[in-house]
This record gives structure tokens, C-alpha cells and sequence, in this order.
């Protein structure tokens, strides 16, 4: 185990930037807490957050797959669906 000194920096002012994040409020119903639960065991994951956060990136790699192009055509006629009928979009 690596023992660090109170105090001392290790980390470069340019590393410490790349970590800066944002923090936000989740909120779950019991039905999906309990999808939470199913999901981290599937991924041998016992906290929440990094259980969150690998299903996020497992959800942006199913999305962005060029395997999964017809998934993405049918999520996203939504899209253009509301284009057309004059529904406000979401954008970020």
C-alpha cells in the first residue's frame, strides 16, 4: 500500500482539473432502486455511484455502437416526431 504524506501534493494542477465534477441529486422510486440492485449485483458492484456511473457508460456504448443503429433510429424518431408536430426539444 502506497503511504501518503498530509499535505503534499502528488497530483498536478492539469490532473486535478480532469477530476473536477459535477454533483447532482438522484432520486429513486423503490421500483427502480430495486433495478439498481438487480443491476449492481449483475455487475459485482456494491456501491451505488460507481454502479450508476458503469451503467451510464454501458448505456452511452449502446447508443453510440454503429452495431446498434437501428436502436438508436428508434429511440430517436422521437426527435423528429416532435420536429414535426411542433413539440419543444430537449437539448443540452
Amino acid at each position: 500500500m502506497i503511504k501518503k504524506e498530509p499535505f503534499v501534493r502528488y497530483k498536478l494542477d492539469e490532473e486535478k482539473e480532469l477530476e473536477k465534477g459535477k454533483n447532482f441529486t438522484l432520486r429513486l422510486n423503490e421500483v427502480e432502486y430495486s433495478k439498481l440492485q438487480q443491476d449492481k449485483a449483475t455487475l459485482n458492484q456494491s456501491k451505488d455511484s460507481t454502479a450508476m456511473k458503469q451503467l451510464a457508460e454501458l448505456g452511452r456504448i449502446v447508443l453510440h455502437d454503429q452495431l446498434n443503429a437501428q436502436i438508436r433510429k428508434t429511440l430517436f424518431i422521437n426527435k423528429r416526431n416532435n420536429k414535426r408536430l411542433g413539440i419543444a426539444t430537449f437539448e443540452d
